[in-house]
């Protein structure tokens, strides 16, 4: 009789710790790249003019991450682009349905804007269209870095840290002295210049504030082998390449150097960074009180790139990393109008084309924006705006498909419901700039029709969204 009962009891303890062990949940992650890197000859945009790749001074690459909880997995991909085409986003997505079952809201697909890369933009508005030759090759090789990322899985730690770089980011929408604002190209007078001449005496104030901060998601394994670091930043770009240079800019050098200081001596899997662009439309590195002498080509851009990096290393040391955190996402298409052109717009736009019809590589800046808003009026009257949120634990990342300014960023971060919180630009598509409403009475090249190609109060309408997705996303209370 006593023997049964021990039996019975060391049964009930085996079945428990099974349980406890079948329901205990596992969080997992994986990171992998894929080369994007477009041939040689092809258009490199980023000017008014697009001129021809002839070297190839650093490869491009889709970053990608793959996250875990045991019941919910959500990939990031970042890639080396000025912007994708929604399109791209919606054919990668259905190809990483396909490989890997992680349905198409739960991935995030974000540009950098490096400004040395060919494009994967396509030459028309529509929001669907069939897929170019590269377009097609980058859509393909997004899906191949997130399933190669999932094959990566492995049991993971996950933390949050911020580092600040103020002194890399200043607005370049400025203020000037009454009478000193030179015209636009639709022959108006704006309140605020884009990139006035830096050191001028004529400068009065910056039309908008900076967001120094760099919020990062570091991951490891449980042992402390690092797995991948993906971050944000709201820096537009550096620039100062060689002539028909192809470049990932500062955020493939960040990578590279965060790599390089991460990176296991015993490491069989390779450690993944990932430096995303924030909220920097209006946002470069350009001091313009106080310009810098010129520099030779990747300088500066090595200057930041590796200060950032170092300054991201720094603070992993302050992260506090967790052994389980659960996933969600939430995904929506925003039907907005795109913005309106007056009859009044549209004849002046026939009337400078007939004048001055375009030229194929001259950068004249009323017939270019001539063209554009001819090409705007012929577009379709709507537009589909894709809106995305992850909860990555408390974390909340909300993007947005457009060059966005930066005080939405940092609007967003404030009035999040989940805290702490951070937005990503350029992510599933490139709608042009994003500028408030305040912003768009200012004028300026970010508010330019064309530049510009939703409704005044697009930035309003958008940042509500996401706000009402994220307090859709806040996990249920702990019992």
């Amino acid at each position: 009789m006593k023997s049964c009962f021990v039996f019975l009891i060391g049964c009930l303890i085996g079945a428990a710790a099974a349980a406890e062990t079948t329901t205990a949940p596992s969080f997992r992650a994986g990171a992998a790249t894929s080369n994007i890197t477009s041939s040689l000859g092809g258009g490199i945009i980023g000017g008014f003019v697009p001129i021809p790749a002839t070297h190839v001074h650093d490869e491009q690459h889709v970053r990608c991450l793959v996250l875990d909880d045991g019941q919910t997995q959500l990939a990031l991909a970042v890639c080396d682009l000025l912007g994708i085409h929604f399109a791209v986003s919606v054919e990668a997505r259905k190809q990483i349905q396909e490989s890997t079952g992680i349905p198409p809201e739960r991935v995030l697909i974000c540009a950098t804007h490096t400004h040395s890369a060919c494009s994967a933009l396509g030459q028309r508005y529509e929001p669907l269209q069939p897929l170019d030759e590269y377009q097609a090759f980058v859509a393909q090789r997004i899906a191949d870095g997130i399933k190669c990322a999932q094959n990566n899985l492995r049991p993971a730690q996950i933390a949050f840290g911020t580092a600040e770089a103020p002194e890399h980011v200043f607005n370049r929408r400025w203020f000037m002295k009454p009478g000193t604002m030179p015209p636009n190209p639709f022959g108006g007078t704006d309140q605020v210049k884009m990139n006035p001449p830096a050191g001028s005496t004529d400068l009065v104030e910056p039309a908008g504030p900076t967001d120094p901060t760099v919020s990062f998601l570091a991951v490891r394994e449980p042992t402390g082998r690092p797995i991948a670091v993906f971050a944000a930043y709201s820096l537009h770009y550096v620039g100062g390449v060689g002539p028909g240079h192809i470049s990932a800019d500062y955020f493939g050098m960040f990578c590279r150097h965060l790599e390089r200081q991460m990176q296991a001596e015993d490491q069989e899997l390779p450690m993944v960074a990932m430096l995303a662009n924030g909220t920097s439309g209006d946002i470069n590195n350009i001091n313009f009180r106080t310009p810098r002498p010129q520099q030779a080509p990747y300088a500066q851009m090595r200057i930041v790139a590796e200060d950032v990096a170092a300054k991201v290393y720094a603070a992993l040391d302050k992260v506090e990393y967790r052994d389980h955190v659960t996933l969600a996402a939430s995904y929506r298409e925003l039907e907005l109008a795109r913005r309106e052109v007056t009859a009044e717009q549209l004849e002046w736009a026939n009337k400078t084309l007939a004048e001055r019809p375009l030229v194929p590589g001259k950068a004249d800046l009323p017939t270019i924006y001539a063209d554009r808003t001819r090409r705007m009026a012929e577009s379709p009257p709507t537009i589909p705006v894709a809106l995305q949120v992850l909860r990555i634990g408390e974390v909340c990342l909300g993007t947005m498909p457009c060059e966005v300014l930066c005080e939405i960023g940092l609007d967003f971060k404030k009035r999040s419901p989940l805290q702490p919180a951070f937005l990503v630009s350029l992510a599933h598509g490139y709608l042009g700039y994003l500028p408030t409403p305040r912003q768009h009475a200012l004028g300026g090249y970010e508010t330019w029709m064309a530049t510009n190609r939703l409704e005044r109060n697009a930035s309003d309408k958008m940042l509500d969204a996401l706000l009402e997705m994220a307090a859709e996303l806040q996990p249920a209370p702990a019992r």
